[in-house]
């Protein structure tokens, strides 16, 4: 009715000016409540590194890690990491865990065996090469 078409251009920078400064002041305040709980937090771990060190407890993830390493050791998976962060393995390192899989115990023998032969054989040429 009364012709108006809307905020002037005076009344829209005002208008930005509040929405900026009322964001600053969120942003602000959830910077003093993180700060706040930061600090919070650094004294109870504080307070629960005093307990553990009273009691001779060990924090939750150095006995994770621990209990970790001991199934490893367990399993003969000493070293490697399990799970999803674990390395993929190449083509070539898996055709060799299969082969080596597929090999009975005769087998692994009689490779051992033909190894060390080599390594005699190749230990007597180099000492009795013919000149």
């Amino acid at each position: 009715m009364g012709g108006s078409e809307g905020p002037t251009p005076e009344e829209k920078e005002k208008m930005e000016q509040l929405e900026r400064e009322r964001l600053e002041a969120l942003r602000e305040a959830e910077e003093r409540r993180a700060e706040k709980h930061r600090k919070i937090e650094a004294e109870r771990e504080e307070m629960r590194q005093g307990i553990r060190d009273k009691y001779g407890i060990k924090k939750r993830e150095e006995k994770e890690a621990e209990l970790k390493k001991q199934q490893e050791e367990k399993m003969g998976l000493a070293g490697a990491e399990s799970g999803i962060n674990r390395r993929k393995k190449t083509p070539e390192e898996i055709a060799a865990e299969q082969a080596e899989a597929n090999q009975d115990d005769l087998t692994k023998l009689k490779n051992a065996v033909e190894n060390q032969v080599n390594e005699i054989k190749g230990q007597f040429e180099e000492k009795c090469s013919i000149q």
